[in-house]
């Protein structure tokens, strides 16, 4: 039994992770303000790349009145959190994605042999805060839609928002971590990654009633995106729920943040203990 204040073998190596992916990041981003005009252009490019979604999104509302009975205004409530909470993830630990790179040449392994989890350093690798642009305009989208929406503002629906916003972050550092967990056993997968993290954000732009219900149910019980901004946004805009689920549902976000996180962390750890050396 750990003493009194003194934390256990496991909290402590979260604890020595999250330390660690702070020190790395942190280290990238004084690299990156070092070169603050650049900086500053690739924030903005990216910014201008993620505003073309919204575009299409505009210029399809300059034809039609509703988009599978939504709104205008509905739609871009669907597509501010699915951007702001996609955009926080991917700030956080979009690098993941580079795991495949690094199996395949084996760089890999200079991880391996340093005394800091692999997760966190590979979290935090290339660190890259001109992502930040994608939160910016998700932000922007998100209270464009709230100015618009006619809701009638609940404690209950106020306090909704921050929690769908933290927990959809939540859900989707689970898939990217998931996806690079993939990448120790297929390591040319980073496509098929990509179809779940920067496609299911597409998705989620969308409401669940232009899909087919396979689709939706696959993305409520078997990848649960659905969880990011389809369910709480039901209940925010009083909106029918997908599938007919009950109400309760819009609050489970953070327990299927917290369901999602450890799967996936069983997920890495089987991923990693996997993994054999390429010997370069």
């Amino acid at each position: 039994m750990d003493g009194p204040g003194r934390p256990g073998p496991r909290r402590g190596r979260v604890l020595e992770g999250l330390r660690a992916y702070g020190l790395i990041a942190a280290m990238w981003i004084r690299s990156t303000m070092a070169y603050r005009t650049s900086f500053v252009l690739m924030t903005v490019a990216n910014f201008a790349m993620t505003v073309l979604d919204f575009v299409a999104i505009l210029l399809m509302f300059s034809q039609v009145d509703a988009l599978g009975g939504w709104s205008l205004a509905e739609v871009a409530f669907l597509y501010g959190v699915s951007g702001v909470s996609f955009g926080l993830a991917d700030l956080a630990v979009g690098s993941m994605e580079r795991l495949g790179r690094r199996v395949r040449d084996g760089t890999l392994d200079t991880l391996l042999v340093r005394p800091v989890p692999v997760l966190a350093q590979m979290a935090a690798d290339r660190f890259a805060l001109r992502r930040l642009g994608r939160v910016t305009q998700g932000v922007l989208v998100l209270v464009y839609a709230l100015v618009l929406l006619d809701v009638d503002w609940t404690v209950a629906k106020v306090l909704l928002m921050p929690v769908m916003l933290l927990s959809g972050a939540g859900i989707f550092c689970a898939v990217f971590v998931a996806a690079a967990a993939f990448q120790f056993v297929a390591q040319d997968a980073s496509e098929v990654a990509n179809a779940f993290t920067y496609g299911g954000t597409t998705m989620l732009q969308y409401p669940p009633t232009v899909f087919a219900q396979d689709l939706v149910r696959g993305a409520t019980f078997v990848v649960p995106l659905a969880f990011v901004n389809w369910l709480p946004a039901g209940y925010v805009l009083d909106r029918p729920f997908p599938l007919a689920l009950p109400e309760w549902v819009a609050f489970t976000p953070p327990l299927v943040a917290v369901a999602c996180c450890a799967l996936a962390g069983l997920a890495w750890r089987a991923g990693l203990r996997s993994y054999r050396s390429t010997g370069s």
